[in-house]
């Protein structure tokens, strides 16, 4: 009969903030660093857009119709990393924050197929021979969305804590936590380079 609906969303919220996976939960929170408590709404359709990503390479993946290297697949996650630190740190201002929605929005996406692909290694391996995909699958993608609501609330409280409690400037802390990151994703990089 196979796992249970529950199983695969424990196994998706866990996936996603196992600290052992944690160039999964420095994406979540690169992206997390540009915005202040107040504008959490937009965030989680940030991250939602992450997952609408994630969701379709993860299925494509899970069901063989995509294959990529692994070995490729965990090069391009830290780039992504990478890449949404080197971007915050060109927001300067809440404007700069809120321009060019659609190109976030985008990037969002696109690099969420690229982490679904990631995601698909694991999810596969726990299928086994799971005849019915479906239900393990939307199991699967919604503890990924709870687990990743979890990190961003978890940031964004810290963020409230310094920003507004402690009174640091948010391009300080977005500069912060962007560098931070973009430092361990760039040695990802190196670590995982396959050219």
């Amino acid at each position: 009969m196979g796992a249970d609906f529950s199983t695969f969303l424990r196994l998706g919220f866990e996936h996603i903030s196992d600290l052992k996976g944690y160039d999964h939960i420095l994406f979540i929170a690169a992206l997390c660093a540009v915005y202040s408590f107040r504008a959490w709404k937009q965030l989680l359709w940030l991250v939602t857009g992450f997952t609408v990503g994630h969701s379709i390479t993860l299925a494509l993946s899970t069901l063989r119709l995509v294959t990529i290297k692994t070995e490729l697949v965990e090069f391009l996650i830290p780039v992504t990393i990478l890449l949404t630190c080197i971007a915050n740190m060109f927001n300067r201002t809440k404007s700069d924050i809120e321009t060019h929605d659609y190109l976030k929005y985008s990037s969002a996406i696109f690099f969420g197929m690229i982490h679904g692909l990631g995601f698909s290694n694991f999810l596969r391996s726990m299928l086994g021979a799971e005849e019915n995909l479906f239900l393990p699958l939307l199991a699967f993608n919604i503890g990924l969305e709870l687990g990743q609501v979890f990190i961003v609330c978890i940031v964004m409280l810290i963020s409230f804590l310094v920003v507004d409690k402690l009174n640091a400037a948010q391009r300080e802390w977005n500069l912060a936590i962007s560098g931070a990151i973009a430092g361990i994703a760039f040695m990802l990089v190196i670590e995982r380079f396959i050219f």
